[in-house]
Order: structure tokens, then sequence, then C-alpha cells
């Protein structure tokens, strides 16, 4: 058991940099590659975009916000750590289902957000604590 943890806190950090990798290389297995489950938007305002900008949008931004999290298009969000923007969970399979989602937003529809999607999954090697057997 020791030596199955030690393999895997060992392995866990190579396969978590090939999951980020676009077409991934053709060395790393396909097992490590997850299916895309949820798309990680982060939202910063665009250079040159003022505070009073962003507030004068935000009640519309909170109110479609909550309908999108209402709908379960939005499963988490966040305020970002540096009070630079914030970060979304959207319940999309790919980033273009993503992007359609996000860009119904008021900030999105106003050009005064750029938006990173970054396409995410479960952690694939975690099925070695289950088993050879498990990787199906």
């Amino acid at each position: 058991m020791k030596f199955t943890i030690a393999l895997l806190l060992a392995v866990l950090p190579a396969a978590a940099v090939a999951q980020s990798q676009p077409g991934a290389p053709s060395g790393v297995p396909s097992v490590a590659i997850p299916p895309t489950t949820e798309v990680l938007v982060i939202e910063t305002p665009r250079p040159g975009v003022t505070a009073q900008q962003i507030i004068e949008v935000m009640p519309s931004e909170v109110r479609e916000t909550v309908k999108l999290y209402l709908d379960g298009k939005i499963r988490e969000w966040y305020s970002r750590g540096n009070g630079k923007g914030v970060v979304f969970l959207v319940d999309a399979k790919t980033e273009g289902e993503a992007r359609a989602i996000v860009e119904t937003l008021p900030l999105a529809k106003e050009q005064l957000m750029d938006h990173q999607y970054i396409p995410v999954g479960p952690l694939m090697p975690l099925r070695m604590l289950i088993g050879a057997g498990a990787q199906q």
C-alpha cells in the first residue's frame, strides 16, 4: 500500500501536466487523458476597462449569472483571490459549449472581460488506486 501511494504521488504531477497539454504527446497513455466534464472559465477585466464600467453592468450580470446557476449551467462560481475577476465552473463538455454559455452574460456582451477556458475532467491516475482492471 505504501508503495502504491508513493508511486501515485510520483505520477500525479506528471499526469496532471500531461492532461493539461493540448494534443498531448503520443507517449502519454490515453487513460491519463480525462473526458471533459466541466470547463473552468477565468474572467479578468480587459486592459483599459474601468471599475466604473464593470459596476454599471453588475446588476444585470448578477441576475443573469444566478439564472445560469439555477439552470445548472454554472456549477460553481468564485471571486478571484486577487480581486481581479471571477472563476466559473461551467457544466459543458467542450470549450465551445462553455463559451456559448458565458457569452450570454452582460459583461461578455459588452466586451469588458477577457476569458480563459480550461476543459477539466477526472484525475485519471487515481484509477491506479482501484487496480489494473479499473482502467477500462
